[in-house]
């Protein structure tokens, strides 16, 4: 798994490139920690290239999602398709994680 990490205003947009999977979803955990301690107020987490997720990387986005839910900040996770939605719908999450279509839309939301 691949971060790549890019700035459009002060939204931070961290671009997911592999799987995540119990191997590496702890690198995403790590960055986003790093990133609230560097005081960033905006995410989101772009999963185009994401093709693949277990419970592992469900646990790192629920934990991501709660920890900045907590701080009051602003999240969206972005691009969510094919067996990343499945998982997704199938946990039941995709209400409680805020979800944008693209990366675009979710920069809409967030400046809203």
């Amino acid at each position: 798994m691949e971060l790549k990490i890019r700035k459009n205003g002060d939204v931070y947009i961290i671009d997911v490139n592999g799987e995540m999977d119990l191997y590496n979803s702890y690198k995403l955990k790590e960055l986003v920690m790093k990133m609230l301690e560097k005081n960033v107020k905006q995410f989101i987490i772009n999963l185009e290239q994401v093709d693949y997720i277990d419970s592992s990387g469900i646990g790192a986005l629920i934990y991501i999602c709660s920890t900045i839910k907590k701080m009051n900040l602003k999240l969206y996770i972005s691009n969510i398709h094919g067996s990343v939605k499945k998982v997704i719908e199938l946990t039941k999450l995709m209400g409680y994680f805020p979800i944008a279509n693209s990366v675009e839309e979710a920069l809409l939301m967030i400046n809203e």
